[in-house]
């Protein structure tokens, strides 16, 4: 009875709420040579990956909930929009007008897309209408979306929410965003994130709070904050975020979205670091960059524009060739289910969903296992995980703070194992701590290796709970999270990014149920290094078997 109820609620074609949009004249829109550079996207990286993988994208959306037809433009996917405009049942201009009227009228309770660039999105969709024209066809032309805050984008702020940056404008793109753009997406703007991108609430002095689209008193996540709560509120079908700390995984889950965190380096970062650094090619050690949909065709559509080497560096010499997913249909795979972590609990409303959906697999004929003799040490990934992210963030700490950790780290216990503790020591540590932390880490990634011998994908929590209510208490230290009636250290909620995050594995996640409340559930679904088509790919099967995204209700 679960399973077919949320099965229907994972199909398109509901007597949604509907705002009105009136079509521009195209008259007011100016002539400007915006259209995106192609020879740029047919001789880069993210080209080549997006010629070569169409059939294992085409083998997912064969597993996504059967489309209705196009009808009103609420709620639409974007590969349904691209086929679309291709055969000319709806223009550029009109999705454009269409979600720029969504976001006028709907996002002054939300504050998601807090940059706005809709005069140069408007001329875009015309130049895009023209190529369209003309027979051009590419992956996303003349598809509206917006990217997170943090991505460069010529002549729009770059902030990280820091006032200081308020007034700084890059040159050039994010290397993403090119990718995009060149795949012919039109960029209505940025959406909002958390100061310094270091929290699981969106507020800052420069854009304000983004409140989450299911109840607007909770937190839509972080960092990709905003970008979670515009795919939930319709004002665009795509989203680019990032994640360090489960900045694409948190918010997914929070707001009832899809999320892809990749592999490590899949996708590059370059133009995607600090206000006002250079814009030059980087190799991440934590940090990926990585896309966002409301269902898991969408997040494969997307990463197969952006995955692929930087041009101007490993690119030189290597080319992408990603494997196929393991399996074509859901029985074919080995499932490891694990909702207990050994440092931090997980509110019972987020174990019992996945529970139940670790059932309904096993009903559908999926091997389903809750216990293996090679899961790696959760402790331990979780301690060097965090100490590692504390030397990442340290890197900003003004002089007078990075002291004051200083002084506290003599202070602690030497059997100190909290995390906590290893959070305070990753502030201070030295290079040779952090090549010793390393070294523990390469271990940890082999175990995982290995497990991934025996399993397929490991499902696990996103985050302890559904969407908190919104604490901007300035020390985080004296936050705290409430789970069944238990008040834990706010900080610590972090243990079930570690685990993909440390060992640079791809995870992606997927809604699956809603909480007594009516707040969404996710699951994080967990595959071998560079097996990002294989997680990607069960997502589908979860989405198409027991259903997908949900609209949230009328709050707007």
């Amino acid at each position: 009875m679960i399973a077919a109820s949320v099965r229907r609620r994972g199909r398109l074609g509901r007597a949604w709420p509907r705002i009105g949009i009136g079509v521009a004249a195209h008259q007011r829109f100016r002539s400007m040579a915006i259209e995106p550079n192609r020879r740029e996207f047919t001789r880069g990286a993210g080209a080549a990956a997006a010629a070569s993988l169409i059939p294992w994208r085409e083998a997912i959306a064969a597993n996504s909930p059967e489309p209705g037809p196009l009808g009103n433009l609420e709620y639409r996917s974007a590969a349904q929009l691209v086929a679309a405009l291709a055969d000319k049942r709806v223009s550029s201009v009109e999705l454009v007008d269409f979600a720029i009227s969504r976001i006028e009228a709907n996002d002054k309770s939300i504050n998601a897309v807090v940059v706005r660039d809709f005069e140069h999105a408007r001329a875009a969709a015309v130049a895009a209408d023209a190529a369209l024209a003309r027979g051009e066809r590419r992956p996303l032309l003349g598809l509206p979306m917006t990217v997170k805050e943090m991505f460069n984008i010529a002549g729009l702020p770059t902030t990280w929410g820091d006032p200081k940056f308020k007034d700084w404008r890059p040159s050039a793109d994010a290397l993403a965003v090119a990718r995009l753009k060149a795949a012919g997406a039109v960029i209505l703007g940025k959406t909002n994130v958390p100061l310094d991108l270091a929290d699981w609430q969106s507020y800052n002095e420069i854009y304000g709070t983004t409140n989450n689209p299911w109840d607007l008193a909770r937190t839509p996540g972080g960092s990709s904050c905003g970008a979670a709560a515009a795919l939930a509120a319709d004002f665009v079908p795509l989203e680019l975020g990032s994640d360090i700390g489960g900045s694409l995984r948190a918010p997914a889950h929070y707001c009832g979205v899809f999320s892809h965190k990749p592999s490590l380096d899949l996708i590059p970062q370059r133009g995607a670091g600090p206000p006002g650094t250079p814009a030059i090619p980087v190799r991440g050690d934590l940090a990926v960059v990585g896309p966002m949909a409301r269902n898991a065709a969408d997040l494969a559509l997307e990463l197969d524009i952006l995955a692929g080497p930087d041009e101007l560096s490993d690119g030189i010499g290597y080319k992408l060739a990603l494997q196929p997913p393991r399996h074509q249909d859901i029985k074919s795979f080995k499932v490891l289910a694990i909702d207990t972590h050994p440092l931090y609990p997980t509110a019972a409303s987020v174990r019992e969903a996945l529970d139940r959906l670790a059932g309904r697999l096993e009903q559908s004929g999926t091997s389903v296992a809750r216990t293996g003799p090679r899961v790696p040490d959760l402790a331990k990934t979780a301690q060097v995980y965090v100490q590692l992210l504390a030397g990442f963030y340290a890197a900003n700490l003004s002089p007078e703070r990075y002291r004051r950790a200083e002084d506290a780290v003599k202070s602690l216990p030497e059997d100190d194992e909290s995390l906590a503790a290893f959070r305070l020591r990753g502030i201070t540590s030295s290079h040779r701590d952090w090549i010793l932390a390393s070294r523990v880490r390469s271990g940890l990634r082999q175990r995982w290796q290995d497990l991934f011998k025996e399993c397929d994908v490991v499902l696990c929590p996103v985050m302890p709970t559904p969407a908190f209510p919104h604490d901007h208490t300035e020390d985080r230290r004296k936050r705290r999270l409430d789970i069944d009636g238990k008040q834990l250290p706010y900080q610590d909620q972090i243990v079930w990014a570690s685990m993909a995050t440390l060992c640079g594995l791809p995870a992606t996640v997927a809604p699956i149920e809603r909480s007594a409340e009516g707040l969404p559930i996710g699951v994080q679904i967990l595959g071998g290094y560079l097996e990002d088509r294989t997680t990607i790919a069960f997502a589908g099967m979860i989405e198409r078997e027991f259903g997908g995204f949900t609209p949230p209700p009328s709050r707007l």
